[in-house]
């Protein structure tokens, strides 16, 4: 490893005056990021730049509604039916709110039926609610006034700091990594009671999808040998690097993104984006990993796409004296662990959220990268470590 930081890529400093521009504090983009707030504002200057406003938008106005008389004679017996239906239509709609409290024939939980009558009164009468849950009316009064127990305190207190964790990640933890998190802070917590919690609280984690490959190789080229064959095991930092290229669907179009990962510490040490499939997209991507680590001999595994098949991109392994190697044609298994990064950037932000232009894309993508993949987010194989904390661990101990 370097004594002394290289130089931040320009792609990264751009994006940092982006965010600073967008309202963030200098202070605060140094924190996340790992800069100074000097060296922000130092790029700000470099890249000064003007920002759009919003198109505001317009209301319509709606016409008043036509109001129908009704004879004088029947009104009390309009009304008497409308009070009937107004009481079944509270009924029919308070099991659609229960969550599988009322059921034929089934008694459910007292509490979670105290609970919801207490979160719908404001909406459905008191007696309607006790009635249709069939709970007693007393019943919840008196469970209004109780004082929770030292367990039901506990758990409200632990349900903030899950709410505040799950929160955190944008919505994307589940238990393993609350947990992890959790243990980080010295809580000493069992699964099974934050997975119940998240279950009341209603908190989930997000699950990959399938993802789809996207290169493409070309017949005539020649692809360099497989030095991995599958085995992404590596005993220290910058000794295997693996990478891939996928693409970011907006609706100007589509924005790709080429990564290189450590396979020791999966972090990402180097990335580049850009609206075409040339090969410099991947030269760009492997520039970054090169000026940020400086390694010596590494192996670059890839597929064998036409862009790390080219020989500009095979020209720039020479220069910097890294071996690349290359998996079998059509198998997902031979970079399984950039497939598996692709599945969660689709997971926890592709799938999550919708692109406009160009622009919102990149900024979206930097941040996941770069202030909440490579600092903070847990990694089950890095026994519940950020790629940042591990490596960060290591070298202390070393």
């Amino acid at each position: 490893m370097p004594k002394s930081r290289p130089p931040y890529p320009p792609e990264f400093r751009e994006r940092v005056v982006e965010l600073l521009k967008a309202g963030r504090s200098g202070k605060s983009l140094a924190r996340e990021f790992g800069c100074t707030e000097q060296s922000i504002r130092n790029w700000k200057k470099q890249l000064e730049g003007s920002s759009r406003d919003a198109p505001s938008s317009t209301e319509e106005s709606r016409p008043a509604p036509r109001v129908s008389s009704t004879a004088s004679d029947e009104r009390a017996e309009l009304e008497r039916l409308r009070r009937e239906v107004r009481v079944l239509r509270e009924e029919r709609d308070i099991p659609k709110k229960s969550c599988g409290l009322v059921r034929a024939g089934v008694r459910g939980d007292a509490q979670a039926a105290y609970r919801l009558v207490k979160a719908n009164q404001a909406v459905h009468s008191i007696t309607t609610l006790c009635r249709v849950l069939e709970v007693s009316e007393s019943g919840y009064h008196a469970w209004r006034t109780r004082l929770p127990s030292k367990r039901a305190v506990a758990d409200a207190a632990l349900s903030e700091r899950i709410r505040a964790i799950h929160a955190m990640s944008d919505g994307t933890y589940g238990v393993p990594r609350i947990h992890a998190e959790l243990a980080a802070e010295g809580m000493h917590i069992g699964r099974k009671r934050i997975a119940r919690l998240m279950r009341v609280a209603g908190l989930e984690g997000v699950s990959r999808r399938r993802w789809c490959v996207t290169t493409t190789r070309d017949e005539r080229a020649r692809p360099a040998p497989d030095l991995v064959d599958r085995k992404f095991v590596a005993p220290g930092p910058d000794q295997l690097w693996v990478a891939d290229i996928t693409y970011i669907p907006t609706h100007a179009g589509f924005l790709y993104l080429a990564v290189v990962l450590d396979a020791w510490s999966r972090k990402v040490v180097g990335w580049a984006m850009a609206g075409h499939l040339k090969t410099e997209l991947v030269v760009q991507a492997l520039d970054m990993a090169v000026g940020q680590r400086q390694p010596q001999s590494v192996v670059h595994h890839s597929d064998q796409g036409t862009q790390y098949t080219s020989i500009g991109f095979g020209l720039r392994c020479k220069e910097a004296g890294v071996r690349p190697s290359m998996g079998s044609v059509g198998d997902a298994y031979d970079n399984a662990m950039c497939e598996s990064f692709f599945a969660t950037l689709e997971c926890e932000l592709l799938a999550r959220r919708r692109f406009t232009t160009h622009a919102e894309a990149r900024m979206a993508v930097f941040r996941f990268l770069e202030g909440w993949y490579n600092p903070l987010r847990r990694h089950s194989a890095l026994d519940y470590e950020s790629p940042a904390g591990y490596e960060k661990k290591h070298r202390a101990a070393a």
